[in-house]
């Protein structure tokens, strides 16, 4: 399998109530979207499209300690201004997701209230518009436990098998695989973020030529129940 990915550009920025499919479709065009494809959009177009963005009065650090505790479920560790909390999605993540780059001056950036179903309602508009059934992964960049750095996962997804459960099959030596679940829909994310990013002002990518399996995986089918967690 050989993969390209594609940045969409000319989309500019995104304010609430955008039609923020639109605008993917536009940028869409020239590319010729075709089997194959995947559409990566990072979450922060389309939480900004559907109003999750709020104003915040006097000092913005306090403004933000505040709305992240009261937007998280419950708070995993503290550790000076740094909070890992759990969302109502049953992501950990730091500060709930609330992020104040590609911010306008004075607001804050809430996840969407469904990572799934905005994705979902996008690829339902791409369907319409160019007659190929394309999945859709909503991304957000993350931390990860023991490693230093930042990568995109999928936090909404349609149209695709999140996990791919490599259990049972062999290996090249002929050894059968007891644990391998690939993430694929977060390698995908994180693919994609490559000709992204918080600074170049690209919010969405196409990979093109991946064959794996469509289907009906959810960006929550990602987040490891709290029993298999060795974290908390």
């Amino acid at each position: 399998m050989t993969l390209e990915i594609h940045p969409l550009v000319g989309i500019g920025a995104v304010r609430p109530g955008d039609d923020v499919a639109a605008l993917l479709l536009d940028a869409l065009d020239p590319l010729r979207p075709s089997d194959g494809d995947v559409l990566v959009v990072t979450h922060k177009i389309v939480s900004k499209a559907e109003g999750k963005v709020v104003a915040v009065n006097g000092d913005e650090d306090s403004g933000k300690r505040l709305l992240v505790e009261s937007e998280a479920v419950s708070i995993v560790r503290r550790r000076g201004d740094l909070i890992i909390a759990e969302t109502k999605h049953g992501f950990i993540c730091a500060n709930a997701g609330i992020d104040r780059s590609n911010a306008e001056p004075g607001t804050l950036i809430l996840l969407p209230d469904d990572p799934d179903r905005s994705a979902h309602r996008i690829r339902v508009r791409v369907e319409r518009r160019f007659g190929i059934d394309i999945p859709v992964i909503i991304s957000d960049t993350f931390g990860r436990p023991w490693r230093k750095g930042l990568t995109d996962v999928a936090i909404g997804v349609s149209g695709l098998e999140t996990v791919v459960d490599l259990r049972g099959s062999l290996d090249w030596t002929g050894r059968e695989l007891e644990v391998t679940e690939i993430a694929v829909a977060d390698e995908l994310a994180s693919a994609a973020d490559l000709v992204m990013g918080k600074a170049s002002g690209i919010p969405a990518a196409l990979v093109r030529g991946y064959d794996g399996p469509r289907g009906d995986g959810k960006g929550t089918d990602l987040v490891r129940p709290a029993n298999e967690d060795l974290f908390r």
